[in-house]
């Protein structure tokens, strides 16, 4: 994963960020065009899992199940790769020799990520496709709660769920690379508040503000463009609006997904649990140092 570049270079970091925000913005497109189906979030509520001794959902046993299956192929034995699932069997394969990067840590917030996902991503993400269905049952005759939210697609959507989730904890738990690579350039900046431990003053240092509202105009772009129908021969498809007038196939209602759904999920989910990430690993930073080293770290000059 780190041939020819050093790991810690931030155009490097940010490379590997952008890559991943493609990831994610295509496989919710493609979870957009699922009903919500909540049932495959309940634990308990599928009978076939029951008979099989399995307590949790059924996209937890998803998970539980193809995690089982990448990490015999040594997936989670990578340094920028996190299972949601306790327990998983060893790899088959002989383990590879990573590169030393990142400080000894064991942060892990894919259950955090799991229950986002879950209980808020996906319900406003798969409004329209639900809605629609709604519309096509009423059609049919069936009305009142049983009109809504399930298509019974629980093997389609679980896959892609599980895509999600991958690529949003892959982006997320990249945050120890960037706390690394900012602490390695200026290490005498973050010690004193490590050792109080200060995590606003934590925050304050690694938050970018015109880097953050940067990611999010990309975002929005990016969804907007993928989002859109595209004709045979490439062209967007334009579809009249309310109004009767032209308009390009995105957003609620026109597109394939919701534009703004996605640009919120990366400033109030993806973002903020990043940085989280990052100030929980710089407060490890320092765990298992000698006073001497500490001590030199905090007089080293910056980069």
């Amino acid at each position: 994963m780190f041939a020819g570049e050093d790991p810690l270079s931030l155009n490097r970091i940010r490379s590997t960020l952008i890559r991943l925000e493609d990831t994610i913005i295509f496989a919710l497109i493609e979870r957009a065009q699922f009903a919500h189906n909540p049932r495959i979030y309940e634990r308990g509520a599928i009978k076939e899992l029951k008979d099989v001794a399995f307590e949790g959902s059924w996209l937890e046993w998803f998970l539980k199940e193809t995690e089982s299956f990448h990490a015999k192929a040594r997936r989670y034995t990578s340094p920028d790769e996190y299972p949601f699932t306790n327990d998983l069997p060893k790899p088959l394969l002989p383990a590879l020799q990573f590169p030393s990067i990142l400080h000894p840590n064991n942060i892990n917030i894919n259950a955090t990520i799991l229950s986002l996902y879950t209980r808020s991503i996906v319900p406003r993400i798969t409004r329209q496709a639900t809605l629609t269905l709604a519309a096509q049952k009423r059609a049919a005759g069936i009305s009142g709660d049983g009109e809504l939210e399930d298509d019974g697609n629980y093997g389609s959507a679980a896959t892609i769920d599980l895509e999600v989730l991958q690529a949003i904890s892959k982006r997320v738990h990249y945050g120890k690379f960037v706390s690394e690579s900012k602490f390695k350039s200026d290490p005498a900046a973050f010690v004193p508040h490590i050792l109080k431990p200060n995590r606003e003053a934590l925050d304050a240092l690694i938050t970018k503000p015109e880097v953050e509202r940067t990611l999010l105009q990309r975002v929005r772009r990016k969804t907007s463009t993928y989002g859109q129908d595209f004709g045979p021969d490439g062209e967007p498809i334009i579809h009249p609006g309310k109004d009767g007038k032209a308009s390009v196939s995105v957003g609620i209602g026109s597109g394939k997904i919701d534009v703004e759904g996605v640009v919120e999920l990366y400033e109030f989910y993806i973002i903020p649990l990043t940085k989280e990430v990052e100030v929980d690993y710089l407060l490890k930073r320092l765990d298992g140092l000698s006073q001497e080293e500490i001590d030199a770290l905090a007089k080293q000059p910056k980069a």
